[in-house]
């Protein structure tokens, strides 16, 4: 855990959180918002699930003074304060981090600060619905699969893989009016001295306002458009000879002319067909894949008329450009699914553990820092690079986070002996890494 404390030491995660967010408790011993929010995030990043694993990772008497918080505090005291994490904390938190994500930005190596200066900012709204069980928890409802559920909202910069902000909501929530908001706080989040950013979303944002929200704070918008009759019309009078052969994927790619009314002038939307044989369509009338169909070619299909038909996509956007490479780069929305994945399953994102709405809402943006966290750990030792892409989740912790060490004590001074295997390996490199940006950004 020691180089999460490093990490802590290095952005000021802690005293961020503390300085941006009004207190969290009317006195001043104790731990503070920052002590509790890096407190969660540190026992997920070891592996804790629940709010229980506070209390088991207390027992480590060993490994608490190389924590980033030494004090872990008891379950039972985070969620007594956690009762209290308001709208105005989580607004806090969301400043905070927005702070550490500039600052973390001007500590990456030159090479990996051009490469993002170099290529527009993605903005990737991508709710996802987190399910809980037992008796009704607060701020829950029954999702479109019936689920009882939150649905955590994160806005992620996917070419970096840190989250800019974040809301909570039910299983119920229409993301689209939290959309506009998200936007504004996200694009304000970013470093400057980046390009135009895009807002890229899936078709839950298929809404003009997303759009003229984008527009509104300085972005340009992607998005992927419900399929309704007006847009089946508009793919069929493409002509055949329109159709281009997509980059790195067997389909093909065209632009069609379908454009709903009020939507920002030099909107346009992009088709994408896929062969699909008549013996992968499912006779299940809930399949997925049924619906991306043309219903005109569905019916030939159930008729026996077709050997093959066509799967359909579509993206309205203002971005100009050829549409194959526009098509693509859409694509690429699966790098920041992946990282919200991570939040669930590499961090504790996955369930809710609190019947108190106040809790979950700590314990989402706790997994949220956490995520960034490891992203910020990997960028600024380039253990992203030396192990061919980030680590995420189990593999993280068996290379950075949960190191069995020897811990001696020598002039009032915690050192660490690892094994050799990782004192020479890639825990010994972050380690070095670290402590050369620390002596740099020591006064």
């Amino acid at each position: 855990m020691q180089l999460v404390a490093k990490v802590d030491q290095l952005l000021g995660i802690r005293a961020a959180i503390d300085a941006v967010s009004p207190p969290i408790k009317s006195r001043r011993r104790g731990l503070s918002l920052g002590g509790l929010i890096v407190s969660l995030a540190e026992t997920m990043l070891a592996g804790g699930d629940f709010l229980v694993d506070l209390d088991h990772q207390r027992k480590d008497s060993a490994g608490l003074p190389l924590r980033a918080v030494p004090g872990v505090p008891a379950s039972t005291t985070v969620i007594a304060l956690a009762k209290r994490f308001s709208q105005e904390l989580r607004t806090g938190v969301e400043d905070a981090n927005a702070l550490l994500v500039r600052k973390a930005f001007a500590l990456l190596p030159e090479w990996r600060r051009e490469q993002l200066v170099a290529q527009r900012p993605t903005i990737d709204l991508d709710p996802t619905d987190v399910e809980v069980y037992g008796p009704k928890k607060e701020g829950t409802a029954y999702n479109y699969a019936g689920q009882r559920a939150y649905r955590p909202h994160p806005a992620v910069w996917a070419e970096a893989g840190w989250a800019l902000a974040a809301e909570l909501g039910s299983g119920r929530s229409d993301p689209r009016p939290q959309a506009p908001g998200l936007i504004a706080r996200s694009v304000s989040a970013l470093p400057e001295g980046l390009l135009r950013p895009i807002v890229r979303g899936d078709s839950g944002f298929f809404d003009k306002q997303v759009a003229w929200a984008a527009l509104a704070n300085g972005a340009d918008f992607a998005m992927a458009v419900k399929r309704n009759e007006a847009v089946w019309r508009a793919e069929r009078e493409i002509p055949e000879d329109a159709w281009q052969e997509a980059i790195g994927m067997e389909a093909e790619v065209a632009e069609c002319g379908y454009l709903p009314p009020g939507w920002p002038p030099g909107t346009r939307t992009i088709c994408r067909r896929v062969k699909v044989k008549a013996d992968d369509v499912s006779s299940d009338l809930r399949s997925r894949r049924r619906r991306t169909i043309d219903p005109g070619q569905l019916q030939l299909l159930e008729a026996g008329e077709a050997e093959f038909v066509y799967a359909y996509s579509f993206i309205i956007t203002n971005l100009a450009g050829d549409v194959r490479e526009i098509e693509a780069w859409f694509r690429q929305r699966a790098l920041a699914e992946e990282r919200i994945k991570d939040s669930k399953l590499g961090l504790a994102m996955r369930h809710m553990p609190s019947g108190y709405e106040a809790v979950n809402a700590m314990w989402m943006w706790s997994a949220l820092i956490g995520l960034n966290i490891s992203a910020w750990l990997q960028a600024l030792t380039g253990h992203n690079q030396k192990a061919k892409g980030r680590a995420h989740g189990k593999r993280l912790r068996r290379e950075l986070i949960c190191v069995a060490a020897r811990i001696t004590r020598h002039a009032k001074e915690f050192l660490v002996h690892p094994a050799p295997e990782d004192a020479k390996g890639a825990f010994g490199a972050a380690w070095a890494a670290l402590d050369a940006l620390l002596a740099t950004a020591s006064p």
